[in-house]
């Protein structure tokens, strides 16, 4: 169940991966990266079929992140999220937010029974505020 310590738990990191990043600016995962980046935070993307985004680098999977995340915000269909949801614990990611439209039962089960934070039938950008001045990454 989501709690609202576990979103202010993850909304107070600094560092996020978006799972599912487009090139197309209409697309939700665009969407989130470039809300979350623009609040402040350090967003890195992740989708195995693009190098860059929005101008940055995009990496093909969490264990090739060049640096350790504090928690992902999951925006793919279902089925694919059952998959991130163990790439991310065999990683030691503890905190997993998975936007609506992505969340299963089985990811939603496996988060809890393995000890990761899960948060989902939220949306992040309507719940993470734009970071204070002297946390931005930017």
């Amino acid at each position: 169940m989501t709690t609202r310590s576990m979103v202010d738990e993850f909304i107070a990191q600094d560092t996020l991966a978006v799972i599912g990043v487009s090139h197309d600016r209409r697309k939700f995962g665009n969407i989130v990266y470039r809300d979350l980046r623009d609040k402040g935070y350090r967003v890195l993307a992740v989708h195995p079929n693009h190098n860059t985004v929005e101008g940055g680098p995009c990496y093909p999977d969490l264990a090739s992140l060049p640096e350790p995340v504090d928690g992902i915000v999951v925006v793919v269909p279902p089925h694919v999220t059952e998959q991130i949801v163990r790439e991310a614990d065999a990683i030691g990611i503890k905190r997993v937010w998975l936007q609506p439209g992505a969340a299963s039962a089985a990811a939603i089960r496996y988060c809890e029974e393995h000890g990761l934070d899960v948060i989902y039938d939220e949306c992040v950008m309507v719940l993470a505020p734009p970071m204070a001045a002297g946390r931005r990454k930017f």
